[in-house]
């Protein structure tokens, strides 16, 4: 007779997003998600396989529901600059209030960690970062076409400069910094690629 499952996953896997992005890998056991969401060991096994299998269906989860919309918002906004100011507006924002303030993102938190060891985990993050990588490439060639970049601004290199300001963003704001210091690093950035960032 087959198992019956007492439980959604998909709510489970929401409720782990939420404890590995909080607490990190390193610090959160078995038990941890155990009282956290109310399943036993054997069928969070039995249905997500290990600890280790687990993370990697979070942060797989993490890049769909989070990440990848915020991409697709940036990449299809057609503004140039000013879409580039509002991402990091949103970015700075979630980061530091809110009810995730002061968790980083979950991606930056793994680049940091050493969970970033495991091959399958590091492919997710070098995903991510192409994925980020080109909405902002996408972003800054509209600008470049709107006459927003300034002369010799390389939408390339560019945007690889503000992937990882975005990752600097959430690493700072996960130690504290407060939100009007890291709007002013990215007024910085923008203005030193043009400052022309009015819609």
């Amino acid at each position: 007779m087959p198992d019956i499952k007492h439980f959604d996953p998909d709510t489970v896997l929401e409720s782990v997003v939420r404890l590995f992005w909080r607490q990190g890998v390193a610090s959160t056991g078995i038990q941890d998600v155990v009282t956290a969401t109310g399943v036993n060991r054997s069928s969070l096994y039995a249905t997500f396989g290990g600890k280790q299998e687990l993370y990697r269906a979070t942060l797989r989860r993490y890049l769909e529901s989070r990440s990848r919309p915020a991409f697709r918002r940036l990449a299809e906004d057609g503004r140039g600059l000013p879409a580039v100011a509002e991402f990091f507006a949103g970015l700075i924002k979630a980061r530091c209030s809110g009810e995730h303030a002061r968790w980083g993102c979950m991606v930056s938190n793994a680049h940091a960690g050493a969970e970033n060891r495991d091959p399958e985990v590091r492919a997710l993050l070098d995903r991510h970062h192409r994925e980020l990588r080109e909405a902002l490439r996408t972003a800054l060639v509209t600008a470049q076409q709107r006459g927003q970049l300034a002369a010799g601004t390389e939408p390339d290199a560019a945007a690889e400069l503000l992937a990882l300001l975005a990752y600097g963003v959430n690493l700072r704001s996960r130690a504290g910094a407060d939100a009007e210091s890291l709007h002013a690093t990215v007024d910085a950035a923008l203005h030193a690629f043009g400052g022309r960032i009015a819609a």
